[in-house]
């Protein structure tokens, strides 16, 4: 099925909690949007043409424009599609999303892994540790989960004490970006039962009995779930790379405030992991974002969009 040039695609897989940053977005917006699905590991030969070897989860095409990391995606969400409703703090939004990024995804993954344990593939295993740079030992997890819930269950009591009055959601009656980037993580938590663990493996879910008291932050879960995720078609990647290829990026904004040119030849990489650069020509570098211009043979010409907090840019 055709996608046209002006469509967001979004390439994630279901299982994805940052994914569910995005289609959570699109719900709260009523957006239409196609739905690209990628492997969970790697390869992915139909995402690298766009990326450029970015291989993070999710990405955001909009014709032969890519945009890398969530928080990029979500700016320019907003940007082509104004609030309409949606409570909207953007300073206190971005401090919550790295918490919720930077500190309790951490803790998430190592309890949802420590209870995985013995079900983790290989592959999957092999694949996390190329990602991360380290090891990624679901045993070791699995010692240190006493400890790994207990903050767990702390951070998580912040949340109940923000709805204690019964406010629908976080900072009062619509829902916003504060509310998607606090709730990944209890997403996660909770869907990970659904993800192919064994039914022998349901009784240690990490977060259930800590989640079971905090009846405040369980609604506030549901009502979110409740928003849906928008009007999604799927997309094959077949057909993603070909509006790619047919268009032409959108021009650039021209934005130089970071210390580089227009033009020069550069690499951008995450900070933390999944440390693969992606060269091109340097298009655009401000206070909020970084963009280059690349070539593939399978997409032509692309612009590929990096958040500036959180990427390394570096001249070649």
């Amino acid at each position: 099925m055709n996608a046209p040039a002006h469509e967001i695609i979004l390439h994630h897989y279901d299982g994805s909690p940052y994914s569910e940053k995005i289609r959570l977005l699109l719900g709260m917006k009523g957006l239409a949007w196609r739905s690209v699905q990628i492997p969970v590991i790697m390869p992915k030969p139909d995402l690298m043409p766009l990326t450029g070897g970015y291989r993070r989860t999710p990405v955001m095409q909009i014709g032969a424009d890519v945009y890398c990391d969530t928080r990029i995606i979500i700016r320019e969400i907003r940007r082509r599609h104004p609030e309409d409703g949606l409570d909207t703090d953007p300073g206190l939004e971005w401090m919550i999303g790295a918490w919720a990024d930077r500190i309790l995804f951490p803790l998430t993954t190592a309890m949802i892994f420590a209870c995985l344990a013995d079900a983790v593939p290989t592959a999957f295993i092999r694949d996390r540790e190329a990602l991360m740079g380290r090891r990624f030992d679901p045993a070791a997890m699995r010692q240190s989960l006493p400890r790994r819930r207990e903050q767990w269950a702390v951070q998580l009591g912040w949340l109940a004490e923000q709805l204690s009055d019964r406010r629908p959601f976080l900072r009062g009656k619509a829902p916003g970006v504060a509310d998607i980037h606090a709730s990944m993580n209890l997403w996660f938590a909770r869907n990970s039962i659904m993800l192919g663990r064994p039914d022998s493996l349901k009784e240690s879910y990490p977060g259930a009995d800590i989640l079971e008291p905090l009846t405040t932050v369980t609604a506030w879960l549901d009502r979110l779930s409740g928003i849906g995720h928008g009007r999604r078609r799927e997309l094959s990647s077949l057909e993603a790379l070909r509006v790619a290829r047919e268009v032409s990026p959108e021009p650039p904004s021209g934005a130089f405030s970071c210390g580089f040119r227009p033009g020069e030849r550069v690499n951008v990489m995450p900070d933390d992991y999944g440390r693969d650069p992606v060269s091109g020509e340097l298009v655009s570098c401000s206070f909020h974002e970084v963009a280059i211009r690349r070539e593939d043979p399978r997409v032509g010409e692309v612009v590929v969009h990096f958040p500036r907090a959180g990427f390394v840019v570096n001249r070649e």
